[in-house]
């Protein structure tokens, strides 16, 4: 018997209410509400579907759930125990994946680039990788269009890729002094940077402040000056009707005798409930997502839903995301401002002078105590003496973050564990290891940021290995037999279950992943919308 959950949500978090759903049949759920899910529910409900979004964390109030200490802030992150394993095991709970609505929007840096031609056409460019079944411009629309929603604040003009500006709103002056460092080493060594574009706002909008410089963007915007779709998606989805069930951890995925999926089954305060719906969309990131499907094995599927070419979960990808620091004679002061104010893309496309395939994107990155302690003893190995003294003298140093492309291999998963979590759930297993390109592409980024400090008069420092932002496992592609998803992200197996955020990725690009994630579900939601128009909503219509 369906049981009725009870949640909260509050539109525009000033008014707090009460909202019930009975879990009667609705026309989709959408499992995990952060950049795609949120965009998805917020799309579909506006197009008149009755729609809910199942959330496993809380309903953030950033008026009172957010605050400027580190410590609080890993409330935001997905701290549940994933095992890892491979020769580069992924250190998880720190950068990788929101736990609330929102998800990780809220505690991402606002970071806001669009991938460029050649990330969706590697094979046949670069000879490495697969090609995507779509290219860049069916995602150049809603790019644009999420860019002027959102407000995104960028430079007049930005070199690199097929869009060079302007962006809606103006850049934020002044950029931190770890921008400026940055911006001064490369001008010096004839690389080109910019100014970052950001999904923070440089001026009002929609009732919202312009950014303030408080620098706590990875540990939730106070101000709500940052983009999250917990402060704009998910209460235009409420406002539209749609219901928002939090603090639900979705265990399965239900599968019907005609072998469509029927709803979710969640978990909420230790008691089971169901939500029935005619579609079912999973937001679940890219490793909650894998492991809710391989989870949901049944009669009719029984090596997991979505599965028969055995890929769910294959072919995950980090980015490598190398931090290199050098110390200067003057003080720095690495928390000052947003974290990410200057960029340079120059080496972003595949030269094979290099001696590897593809490439990174440079980010000037700032960093706060807590955060530098930590990944110095955790990821450097630094303790003792070495780390005290690194830690009194912290202001003098400045930080240069790769964001590097690795490239998509069959040996780096995630699958199900032997050991089960509170849900009953087995925990997900994730196995990855870096390859020889990978390696390659890592070590004439770390070299090339240490060049740029240097030339802005630091001296090199040390540097903390570490990897960000997961694609793939769940890639998209045209032949069922090579891959799990389609252009649309609907199941090649089950017309009416669709996977849509980084896990459908087919290759991992060089440059941070979010307005990539939120323009694939926003074409998702479209494709939906268009069928509903149709009439077509019903499972078995729903085709390509």
């Amino acid at each position: 018997m369906t049981r009725s959950c009870d949640h909260y949500g509050n539109q525009r978090f000033t008014h707090l209410r009460q909202r019930k759903y009975a879990g009667q049949e609705v026309d989709a759920v959408v499992v995990g509400l952060g950049a795609a899910g949120g965009l998805i529910l917020r799309d579909l409900a506006k197009a008149g579907l009755d729609v809910v979004g199942i959330e496993a964390g809380p309903f953030w109030d950033p008026a009172s759930d957010f605050a400027s200490d580190e410590l609080h802030a890993r409330t935001l992150n997905w701290q549940d125990t994933r095992l890892s394993t491979g020769q580069n095991p992924l250190r998880f709970g720190h950068n990788n994946s929101g736990r609330g609505v929102g998800g990780g929007t809220v505690h991402f840096t606002g970071v806001f680039y669009r991938f460029h031609a050649s990330d969706f056409r590697t094979r046949t460019l670069d000879g490495v990788g697969e090609d995507w079944p779509i290219t860049y411009a069916d995602l150049e629309p809603y790019y644009a269009k999420l860019e002027e929603e959102i407000k995104v604040s960028g430079p007049r003009e930005f070199p690199w890729g097929e869009f060079n500006g302007p962006y809606p709103y103006p850049v934020r002056e002044p950029i931190s002094g770890n921008a400026q460092v940055f911006r001064r080493g490369c001008e010096a060594l004839g690389i080109r940077s910019a100014v970052a574009p950001l999904a923070i706002l440089s001026a009002p909008y929609d009732g919202r402040p312009p950014c303030i410089n408080r620098g706590f963007c990875n540990q939730g915007c106070l101000p709500n000056a940052k983009f999250s779709t917990l402060i704009q998606h998910i209460p235009q989805a409420l406002a539209d009707g749609a219901e928002v069930p939090s603090d639900c951890m979705v265990t399965r995925i239900l599968v019907g005798k005609d072998g469509r999926v029927s709803g979710v089954e969640f978990v909420h305060d230790g008691r089971t409930y169901k939500q029935e719906a005619k579609l079912v969309v999973v937001s679940a990131f890219v490793v909650e997502t894998p492991r809710l499907l391989l989870n949901s094995a049944c009669k009719q599927f029984p090596d997991g839903l979505a599965n028969s070419s055995g890929l769910v979960g294959k072919y995950i990808m980090p980015h490598s995301g190398h931090d290199v620091f050098a110390k200067f004679d003057e003080e720095i002061r690495l928390y000052k401002g947003t974290p990410v104010m200057a960029v340079s893309q120059d080496f972003y496309e595949t030269d094979p002078s290099r001696g590897f395939a593809r490439g990174y994107t440079l980010n000037a990155h700032g960093s706060r105590p807590v955060e530098l302690a930590g990944s110095l003893a955790v990821n450097a190995g630094m303790w003792g003496k070495e780390l005290n003294d690194t830690m009194r003298e912290w202001n003098y140093y400045a930080r240069i973050t790769m964001v590097g492309e690795v490239l998509p291999s069959l040996s780096n998963y995630v699958t199900l564990s032997d050991e089960k979590d509170e849900y009953g759930m087995p925990r997900a297993l994730v196995h990855f290891s870096y390859g020889d390109n990978d390696n390659r592409l890592i070590a004439h980024g770390v070299e090339t940021c240490y060049q740029i400090l240097e030339a802005a008069g630091g001296k090199r420092a040390f540097v903390i290995p570490d990897t960000a932002h997961l694609h793939g496992g769940c890639r998209m592609g045209t032949d069922p037999r090579r891959s799990v998803v389609n252009q649309y992200c609907q199941s090649h197996d089950i017309p009416n279950l669709f996977v849509c955020d980084a896990s459908v990725f087919v290759t991992s690009g060089g440059c941070n992943p979010t307005e990539t994630v939120m323009a694939i579900a926003a074409r998702t939601a479209d494709y939906i919308t268009s069928q509903k128009y149709k009439g077509k909503l019903q499972p078995a219509a729903l085709t390509v």
